[in-house]
């Protein structure tokens, strides 16, 4: 489904930029493995339970010197990321964000990279997403110097939502409904080649139900388990695939719906525990019934109660191993959760559209007016 910045969102986010700024003037540190412990008390308290100050996370934004809207991103690592914006812009840093490459595809000009996965400096698949042609999927193998045209949508009803990879060969792409049932594109050669899989097992779409091009985290994937959300009308569902994407299941969240609402984002930390973030674009400041965790892998959902208070685009896991950690990006602001979703504190007040964390637990964030942002660590 298309998203576009209205007038109102556009002045939040204008706020929201300058109180960041004003925040992000205390020094940082660089992140530890564990900046909170999970037993920490009160999420967010910034302090252990015997009192003693911690270190509280924080965005350290990063000059990009570009004014493209980053809703494409990946993190490899604390120095490499890659992001995808409108009007066809793709960048690479390679040094942490102090400079960046500009590696977009020719002739592309007129597109919008709204998901990207990198695997290395040298190695990236792009996603494009809108109507038509318009929704392509193009690759690297040399860094961005050249780009090769993967796969070029020709169906009318097709619109690309986002993508995952769930290892350096593996990955999905979800389309909106065509003919009723929504679409699955599939890779097994790293993204150099994919095919359209087949939607006989795929449960038919709810009348105007559709996924959101938001922040390239609609749909996520953890070895042959696959998950993607959905809103648009009457309910807010994910479907879940337990066999690469080639048959689903789908349970109802809980979560609100509506034309601008319902699930944008999904993260597993494992194959049983996950958070569904979402709300409505159109009223970015506030949220109810707009985030859900399960801990039967998607089976079951339980709206949570303390939760962030507006819309929230992109989620991930820190990815630790059983780590209960999670943060959540959004137009008006950014939170995170110490114990596996249950509770959540916000630490920011910056617009992101989308967060990427890397395998070494580097977590990065982008959104509208080339803003991007590394996480660092504030001593209490």
């Amino acid at each position: 489904m298309n998203l576009s910045l209205t007038t109102r969102t556009r002045a939040v986010a204008g706020a929201a930029l300058t109180a960041v700024l004003a925040a992000l003037a205390t020094p940082a540190v660089a992140a530890p493995a564990h900046p909170v412990p999970a037993n920490s008390g009160k999420a967010g308290s910034g302090h252990q339970g015997s009192g003693k100050p911690v270190a509280a996370p924080a965005w350290r934004l990063v000059d990009t010197g570009s004014t493209s809207h980053f809703r494409g991103l990946s993190a490899v690592s604390a120095r490499v990321a890659w992001v995808g914006g409108y009007d066809g812009t793709i960048l690479m840093t390679a040094d942490g964000g102090r400079h960046w490459r500009d590696v977009s595809p020719a002739g592309a000009e007129t597109l919008q990279f709204r998901d990207i996965h990198a695997f290395d400096t040298r190695h990236a698949v792009a996603m494009a997403a809108g109507s038509g042609t318009d929704s392509a999927l193009y690759t690297t193998s040399d860094g961005g110097r050249h780009w090769q045209v993967a796969y070029q949508n020709t169906n009318p009803e097709a619109f690309f939502d986002c993508m995952s990879f769930s290892d350096r060969k593996h990955g999905l792409v979800l389309s909106d409904p065509v003919g009723g049932k929504f679409r699955i594109l599939a890779t097994s050669d790293g993204g150099r080649s994919w095919q359209v899989l087949s939607n006989a097992a795929m449960p038919a779409a709810l009348p105007g139900e559709a996924a959101f091009a938001a922040g390239g985290d609609c749909i996520t994937t953890l070895g042959r388990d696959a998950w993607f959300g959905t809103g648009g009308q009457s309910q807010a569902r994910v479907f879940h695939s337990r066999d690469g994407g080639l048959s689903w299941t789908v349970t109802d969240t809980g979560m609100g719906s509506g034309p601008t609402a319902g699930v944008f984002a999904l993260a597993f930390r494992d194959r049983w525990h996950g958070v569904a973030t979402g709300g409505d674009f159109n009223t970015p400041t506030s949220a109810t019934e707009a985030l859900a965790r399960t801990n039967t892998g998607g089976d079951s959902w339980r709206l949570v109660s303390d939760a962030p208070s507006g819309y929230r685009s992109g989620v991930a896991w820190l990815p630790h191993r059983h780590d209960p950690t999670a943060i959540a990006v959004g137009i008006s602001g950014s939170d995170i959760s110490y114990d596996d979703g249950h509770s959540w504190h916000q630490f920011d007040s910056g617009s992101f559209d989308t967060i990427s964390c890397a395998k070494n637990g580097a977590c990065w964030a982008s959104g509208e007016a080339g803003r991007v942002a590394v996480l660092s660590y504030r001593r209490g």
